[in-house]
């Protein structure tokens, strides 16, 4: 208990200390979050009128950052395995890092739910053993547990590791290794079941695919290693953290290997909706060229395909990716194309024309931009935190006095520590 009571002190102390820089980002995030959170409070007291959101269209701009990030805590799975299957010491060195990040998305992930259920006090309904969840009866139960379950299991394996390390010992494979492994399968739950979910949706043709679930997981292993890819140069840059060429090289190959068969799978299932010209094909044909004069999403599908070609020709083409700086760029047009893939080019559609063939439009108001916006910044306040307590950790710059300072990696020989 001792121990534990020294790792939160220096864990507040690491969060409390810091260069202008980081107090600017904290002061730059804390403003984006105060006016998501009078946004968020206006909402709450009015009602989900204030918002875009109608009869016709009950899931906007909250549900389609929530399927975004789902998918992007996901993708952690794919430096999990690598690094803890396969003794990749190249992406041990940055696992945690991952992990982190795959916490604050599902966060974020959770608080886009909340704000979608208009008043914050019904979020009670969907906790496991507090509500009552119609398992295993209902999609959207399993859909909870997966979500909560994942986000406990990384939140136990990086407090673990972490607390482990500030104590200078070597973690036991026994208490984190198990829970990594389920963490594996459980990643791939949390966005196959959103997909089920979907589809599950009679009324709803558009989302009637076999290929949404491949979709779902081959776009979150584009959208997630990409954000990585930034998060770690930034890191490399600004904390000093060495990340290894190599690390980032497997992230890039990765990245490039999704971003195709997610292009694939697109065009697939454009082929699928468009070519057979049925009535069921309405919502294809409304976000790729307009329907009966509605054309509001058209813009989004096409600048979402258009970032996700040039970013999957930088990621194949050697000349375009060994510059830094142009690999960072298709990094963010992947993230940016990915989810206007999965949000104005899912989850919007779906609804568009109703069931009765009605045509109403949406697009997010300023209300919903605000909240959004302050969730987002939430999610990086989260995730520079738990950075300033992992980076010196990692490093052993920050330990338990009297404990060895060096830094524990992988053994060649046991596997992950």
């Amino acid at each position: 208990m001792r121990d534990f009571i020294a790792f939160v002190r220096s864990s507040l102390g690491a969060v409390v200390h810091g260069s202008s820089a980081y107090y600017r980002w904290l002061a730059f995030l804390g403003v984006w979050m105060l006016l998501g959170c009078a946004a968020a409070t206006y909402q709450f007291a009015n009602g989900l009128g204030v918002s875009s959101l109608t009869d016709q269209v009950p899931w906007g701009v909250y549900i389609a950052n929530f399927s975004f990030l789902v998918g992007l805590a996901a993708a952690s799975v794919l430096v999990v395995i690598p690094a803890y299957v396969y003794r990749d010491a190249a992406l041990y060195d940055v696992s945690i890092l991952g992990e982190l990040l795959a916490v604050a998305a599902m966060v974020m992930s959770l608080l886009f739910i909340v704000v979608d259920l208009g008043h914050p006090e019904l979020f009670w309904h969907l906790l496991p053993m507090l509500g009552i969840l119609n398992f295993p009866q209902s999609m959207l139960a399993w859909d909870v547990v997966v979500i909560n379950g994942y986000l406990f299991i990384n939140a136990y394996v990086v407090s673990y590791l972490l607390y482990s390390k500030y104590c200078g010992r070597v973690p036991n494979k026994r208490w984190y290794f198990p829970v990594l492994l389920l963490g594996v399968v459980w990643a791939v739950g949390i966005h196959t079941i959103p997909a089920f979910l979907y589809a599950s949706l009679g009324g709803r043709p558009f989302w009637h695919s076999a290929v949404l679930a491949p979709r779902f997981l081959a776009s979150a292993f584009t959208s997630g290693p990409a954000l990585l890819i930034i998060a770690l140069t930034v890191v490399r840059d600004q904390m000093h953290f060495p990340v290894r060429e190599e690390a980032l090289h497997r992230l890039r190959q990765i990245v490039g290997v999704a971003a195709v068969f997610n292009l694939f799978l697109t065009v697939s299932e454009i082929f699928v909706e468009i070519y057979p010209g049925t009535s069921h094909s309405a919502s294809m044909r409304y976000i790729l060229v307009g329907l009966h004069g509605h054309n509001l999403l058209v813009p989004y599908i096409w600048s979402g395909i258009a970032l996700s070609v040039f970013a999957a020709v930088v990621f194949l083409a050697r000349p375009l990716y060994s510059r830094p700086k142009v690999l960072l760029v298709a990094c963010a047009c992947a993230v940016i194309g990915v989810w206007i893939e999965k949000g104005m080019g899912l989850v919007i559609p779906g609804f568009i024309p109703t069931s009765l063939g009605e045509i109403v439009e949406y697009s997010p108001s300023f209300i919903e931009f605000c909240v959004s916006a302050g969730i987002w910044a939430i999610g990086a306040f989260l995730y520079t935190l738990m950075l300033k307590v992992a980076v010196p950790i990692e490093l052993g710059t920050l330990r338990l006095p009297g404990a060895p300072n060096e830094r524990i990696g992988l053994d060649p020989i046991r596997g992950a520590a």
